[in-house]
């Protein structure tokens, strides 16, 4: 059976519920394992048929736990993970698109394939209270989530990717 592996960071919980919800889609069609970005590291990724990367922009950049998780893992899986497929979340105060491009950056050295856009969910927190407060994500963007972990989950399960 297809395996997806889903690593996230979240500090405020927006991410972690993005994740979790694409979690939760995705478990109906594979095995699925979801774990936060400092638990994850290179024998999660190569067991994995499949990832999903979830992660907040902090200053403008993947969050520095979510950084780290790439940092140990990158050199020990280079080479060994081409071709596998990947999609990304981001939880974002105002835009999310750069954080998004390191992700995307980091996976075209790993020489995974993107197979679709990131999601980019912006909670337009601004203000340093909005932004270091606990977040909900509404649902119908929490809906947007499943919609990717279903279409990982079946992807991976038909071969398609």
């Amino acid at each position: 059976m297809a395996k997806l592996l889903i690593v996230y960071h979240s500090k405020t919980g927006g991410s972690r519920q993005m994740a979790e919800a694409a979690h939760a889609a995705a478990s109906d069609e594979i095995t699925t394992v979801l774990k936060p970005a400092t638990e994850a590291g290179p024998d999660d990724l190569l067991e994995a048929d499949g990832y999903l990367f979830c992660a907040p922009e902090n200053l403008a950049a993947i969050a520095g736990l979510m950084k780290d998780f790439y940092d140990r893992a990158y050199y020990p899986v280079l080479g060994r993970i081409e071709g596998r497929p990947y999609a990304q979340l981001v939880c974002a105060g105002s835009d999310g698109d750069n954080a998004a491009r390191q992700t995307a950056r980091i996976a075209q050295g790993w020489r995974l394939k993107e197979v679709q856009p990131p999601l980019i969910i912006c909670t337009h927190a601004q203000t340093p209270e909005e932004i270091l407060a606990e977040k909900t994500i509404p649902e119908d963007q929490l809906e947007l989530c499943r919609e990717l972990g279903a279409a990982m989950g079946a992807g991976l399960s038909m071969g398609v990717f």
